[in-house]
């Protein structure tokens, strides 16, 4: 068995209050519907892993990222790739947010307060070191 480090970054973004708008968002992030000049870029900057939750007009994302991934260079960086301004403009709409508004902008990292086994802190910025046991 060997040991798989990675970061995790947590981040809230609010949706603007519209059942019809949330719908689209929806259906806008399901399977197959990203841009694929999009999620590859974010797998140039060290993103392994993205997950989206919503509740109400909350957005909660989890970021997996590569262990060595520095989160202010990264956001930086994936701004500036093809089609990346292009995407936040277009799901500005859905956001309460302007429509220049960067990703980096709109979402906000979360400060964790609990962890199962927690054995040291971490702030937000940094992200959350985590180690999975492979087989």
């Amino acid at each position: 068995m060997r040991n798989k480090k990675f970061k995790r970054y947590c981040k809230s973004l609010q949706l603007n209050d519209d059942p019809n708008l949330i719908a689209e968002y929806k259906k806008v992030h399901s399977m197959g519907n990203v841009w694929k000049e999009v999620e590859e870029g974010m797998h140039e900057v060290g993103i392994i892993d993205m997950e989206i939750y919503l509740s109400g007009t909350t957005l909660f994302m989890i970021m997996d990222t590569q262990e060595d991934f520095n989160h202010e260079k990264a956001m930086t960086k994936l701004g500036s790739l093809r089609r990346q301004a292009e995407w936040e403009t277009f799901v500005s709409k859905f956001q309460k947010s302007s429509s220049d508004s960067s990703a980096k902008e709109k979402w906000h990292l979360l400060e964790r307060i609990y962890e199962l086994d927690q054995n040291k802190n971490y702030s937000a910025e940094n992200g959350y070191l985590k180690e999975l046991d492979i087989q």
